[in-house]
């Protein structure tokens, strides 16, 4: 028998009475410190909870976890249960588990408790309906490209993004690694220099939410560069992005976290490539079909199919302008690369360079 128990977010304390109940009947006890930290005192306060010893309760890692075979050749014959920061089937690592144990004919039984995510989501005042893709960012600098592009396709749609940061246990299983926000914050502006799709800048507004389940908690919000100015402290941290805001939203940012400045959307400064494109080159087009009309005469017949050809482009970039209106970007880019082609080959054709 396996069971998965949720710790919750506020440490031993926050452990159902049922979960309690089910850890005196294990054999077995595993407490792991990867999705979630467990202090020195509260391992003590749980093996006397169960008046156990260290042979049965056990802090283990995230590899051992992940292997997990000692684990499910144990909870073959033993009633084995494994401890869980926040919802046990929250982390993949544990829905990975769940399958194989399902899969070699051992019972497993899920106790849920409240999850991290939804609370600090919950606190923050946003609507939980209007998140979009959730993201991790790792102090590995490449981690941060991938959340950037998460961040970019949530704005687009108007979604708010949830951006986990980095927790790692320590050898001494004392002093875990928390990432801290501002460097969470700094990576993320070094990957806006290069994409400059402004989903990213020290214009955009952001929530740190700090400690979500602990007495001191921390929620603050305000813009990029205001956040880059504050000491945050022990973890864990997250931090959200909001899309578009509704007005209760806006209200609740204002009275429930510590604002630094008044909210405002982001998703209105994110752009599409595909839009800053069109955008950029339809009057280009544009000025280069009057530049060509200018240089051929107007009255010789030689000339029509020419200016026919010079109509059939204008034709396309009126069509690229109303599908980026229609929100049609890819036939947008579409209809003003036919026109730029239509350019081009009367250009070659007559020895012209009208760009």
């Amino acid at each position: 028998m396996l069971w998965l128990i949720g710790l919750g977010i506020e440490g031993l304390g926050g452990m159902s009475m049922k979960g309690r109940a089910i850890l005196e009947t294990c054999n077995l006890i595993y407490i792991e410190r990867f999705t979630g930290y467990l202090s020195e005192s509260e391992l003590r306060e749980l093996r006397l909870h169960c008046k156990y010893d260290d042979n049965v309760v056990n802090v283990v890692g995230r590899l051992f976890v992940e292997d997990g075979r000692d684990i499910l050749e144990q909870a073959s014959n033993n009633e084995v249960a494994i401890i869980v920061y926040g919802d046990p089937l929250i982390a993949t690592t544990y829905i990975e588990l769940f399958l194989r144990a399902t899969k070699r004919s051992i019972k497993v039984e899920v106790i849920h408790s409240a999850s991290g995510i939804t609370s600090l989501i919950g606190e923050s005042g946003l609507q939980i309906y209007k998140f979009g893709r959730t993201s991790t960012i790792m102090s590995e600098p490449q981690s941060a490209l991938s959340v950037y592009n998460t961040l970019f396709d949530n704005l687009l749609l108007g979604n708010h993004t949830l951006i986990l940061t980095e927790y790692n246990e320590t050898k001494d299983n004392i002093s875990p690694f928390f990432l801290d926000p501002n460097d969470a914050l700094k990576m993320l502006l070094d990957v806006e220099k290069d994409q400059r799709s402004r989903a990213f800048t020290e214009e955009t507004y952001v929530i740190v939410a700090s400690r979500i389940g602990t007495a001191d908690k921390k929620i603050i919000s305000g813009q990029t560069r205001s956040l880059l100015e504050i000491n945050y402290g022990t973890g864990p941290h997250s931090l959200i992005v909001p899309g578009r805001l509704h007005f209760v939203e806006k209200e609740a940012i204002s009275n429930i976290t510590s604002i630094l400045n008044e909210p405002t959307e982001n998703s209105s400064r994110v752009t599409r490539i595909s839009t800053r494109m069109v955008e950029k080159y339809v009057p280009s087009v544009k000025k280069t079909i009057n530049e060509l009309r200018k240089r051929l005469p107007t009255d010789s017949t030689q000339y029509k199919g020419i200016n026919a050809v010079l109509d059939n482009a204008e034709y396309y970039v009126q069509d690229a302008e109303k599908f980026l209106n229609q929100g049609k970007n890819e036939l947008a880019v579409l209809s003003v690369g036919y026109a730029e082609g239509l350019i081009d080959a009367i250009s070659f054709q007559r020895g012209l360079d009208p760009w």
